[in-house]
């Protein structure tokens, strides 16, 4: 009508991979002016009618449509998708049902179910559905020394929709001493610029100070921050002191926020680090010589017990060997509301490379804290990711050139640190965890999505399945398997550090923001099409028990009389400070004269004093006498009465 051609589609078609893409049925969609043809028109052109229905089949060799007859028309972009026959998996149930959504929502999940024309069917054949990955760690565009990591947050945000991550949560580093809300909008600017997906901020506090409390302030109640990461290592740095420490603890604590530490003794490293250079160690190796798990281990000790005192929540980044993770563990056990986060490489691969005679593969797995060099160590920490001993898994995705890594050549100090892992990461745990049989597949949604999305308080806008929800989906493959390569990734780095691993479950069909951007392998992603997701403080994740806690735990002091006794004379000192030696020790720990029973005061030539010799150059018997005594002495006791 109205001159207007319309297009009858009418077609279906089974892919390989186990789904199958096709319109609704019996839909008419009107040629002119919203559609591919009319996109195609140029002015002056002609425009070529039908006079009769184009029958439209979908191919399956790669995630564009191909249609019979056209070939200039590109792949359809609908804002109304309809998933049937998939297998819905949160962390808490599974169950089958079809999901329709609609501008970027989820808008019914049933049977059955009443929809309008006009909507792209995707059948999944039974596969698991879930919500989209949640990447919480990743340093993307991350400046460093004048130069910039190689993945951007376009490229970078490309590699996490690969792997079926729908969203990413990115870390704000600013200058020591400069501004952390300029640092903020600076990160914002280029998010929005280039993001792929939706993503949310951490902020670095790399200084403490009046004006960084005020701006941490501004960034909780007006930016939509909610979470601060402080650093225990990197002396004269970023490095924080106990009481810095215990003050951004209490102060985030009331804020409502979450805190996150890089943990590692600072000050113990950066002595074995000149110790290394010094012994003429200047690889790679040094840099896990420089950094033993202990030193790991009692940072996050540390860490736990100034949050205990603080009453505040405690995240745990980059937890990278055994010893930290038990103490987590540990913690957990007692009580303590303290998340631990290992990332994509401590759960896929191991330390040993640092000793690996290609000096740019040793390099590109510098981070920090290390990966350990115990092999066993990625297996143990996937069992108490099962657990749930640990909560989360990020990637600190931070990928640098082989010619970037190498400006540390000749020290190891100076080699920047970072890994891949972003696009990787999914498939890590589902390979490591669930198919070894450790992890259910419910466990498996919590760890990659829904634990992160309760953390940041946006659950369940994201890490679930429900209606209301925005629609970031992933159709998993678990029977899919690959092999990992730098010659294939989506990084723009030239290695990657789980290189010929072959890992089974992979993302089949990716939907983020309610637009398929990966089918059939095939990625379809725009820059600039991320949204910032604010987060609000106090999530009942983090925060529910610690409110539980402060409303019990108020401090009140002994009703007493004053004391109105003598008071002994006594030299003040400074608060806090460090009394003057002495010979005394401390009245509780003074110690007890313990007799020796082979020596004794008695002797038979008498008295000394009564003979004139001083009694300290007498010996405790004369020389050469025997006294015949049963062992231990004789009794003085004469009667039991």
């Amino acid at each position: 009508r109205s001159g207007a051609v319309l297009w009858r589609i009418d077609a279906q078609a089974r892919c390989e991979g186990g789904f199958t893409i096709a319109q609704e049925r019996k839909t008419t969609i009107p040629l002119f002016p919203i559609h591919a043809p009319a996109a195609k028109h140029r002015p002056g052109q002609k425009r070529e009618r039908s006079t009769s229905p184009i029958r439209v089949a979908f191919g399956c060799s790669s995630a564009n449509m191909s249609y019979q007859g056209k070939k200039n028309i590109p792949r359809i972009t609908s804002d109304r998708l309809l998933i049937k026959g998939g297998r819905i998996v949160n962390d808490d149930q599974s169950f089958y049902a079809d999901i329709y959504m609609e501008d970027g929502l989820i808008k019914q999940i049933g049977d059955n179910l009443i929809v309008p024309g006009g909507v792209k069917i995707i059948e999944a054949n039974g596969k698991m559905v879930i919500p989209g990955g949640i990447d919480i760690h990743t340093h993307f565009q991350m400046p460093y020394r004048g130069t910039t990591t190689v993945d951007d947050f376009s490229q970078g945000t490309k590699a996490a929709l690969a792997g079926g991550t729908t969203m990413i949560v990115d870390h704000v580093i600013p200058d020591p001493g400069a501004s952390l809300i300029e640092a903020f909008e600076r990160w914002r600017e280029w998010a929005d610029d280039k993001a792929c997906c939706d993503y949310s901020l951490h902020v670095d506090i790399t200084h403490w100070s009046d004006s960084a409390k005020q701006e941490v302030e501004t960034l909780v109640k007006e930016k939509g921050v909610n979470s601060f990461l402080v650093y225990m290592a990197y002396k004269d740095l970023f490095q924080m002191t106990n009481s810095e420490l215990y003050d951004i603890f209490t102060f985030l604590g009331e804020l409502g926020a979450v805190v996150q530490v890089h943990a590692e003794n600072g000050e113990i490293i950066a002595q074995e680090q000149a110790r290394m250079l010094e012994m003429g160690i200047t690889g790679p190796e040094g840099h896990v010589l420089s950094r033993p798990e202990e030193l790991e281990a009692e940072a996050v000790f540390r860490a736990i017990t100034i949050a205990s005192q603080t009453n505040c929540p405690l995240y745990v980044t980059k937890v990278m060997s055994k010893s930290a993770a038990d103490i987590i563990s540990q913690a957990r056990k007692k009580g303590n509301v303290v998340f631990g986060e290992p990332i994509s490489a401590s759960l896929g691969t191991d330390g040993t490379h640092y000793w690996s005679k290609n000096w740019a593969k040793a390099a590109s797995f510098v981070t920090s804290p290390p990966l350990s060099p115990d092999p066993t160590t990625p297996d143990y920490l996937n069992s108490l990711l099962a657990s749930g001993d640990l909560n989360v898994t990020g990637s600190s995705h931070c990928t640098f050139s082989t010619a970037q890594k190498a400006i540390g050549k000749d020290d190891f100090t100076q080699i920047p640190e970072g890994v891949n892992g972003v696009e990787e990461r999914m498939a890590i745990i589902w390979d490591k965890a669930v198919v070894t049989g450790k992890m259910d597949e419910n466990m498996f949604v919590a760890v990659t999505s829904t634990n992160a999305a309760k953390i940041l308080n946006l659950y369940p806008r994201k890490g679930r399945i429900a209606v209301g929800s925005d629609s970031d989906l992933v159709i998993w493959d678990c029977d899919a398997v690959r092999t990992i390569t730098a010659k294939t990734h989506n990084s723009a780095a030239e290695y990657n550090v789980f290189e010929g691993m072959e890992l089974r479950g992979a993302p089949l069909v990716v939907i983020c923001q309610g637009k398929i951007v990966l089918e059939d392998g095939n990625l379809h992603a725009t820059s600039g099409t991320g949204r910032f997701i604010p987060c609000t403080p106090f999530p009942d994740f983090a925060y529910k028990r610690v409110k539980a806690r402060k409303q019990l735990a108020v401090l009140r002091a002994v009703p007493r009389g004053m004391y109105d006794g003598p008071v002994s004379d006594f030299t003040p000192m400074s608060r806090g400070g460090t009394p003057a030696a002495s010979a005394r020790t401390s009245p509780t720990k003074q110690s007890v004269p313990v007799r020796n029973l082979h020596q004794s005061g008695f002797s038979l030539a008498g008295n000394p004093a009564q003979r004139g010799i001083p009694t300290e150059e007498v010996p405790i018997r004369p020389a050469g006498r025997r006294i015949v005594v049963p062992p231990g002495g004789r009794s003085n006791i004469t009667s039991l009465s």
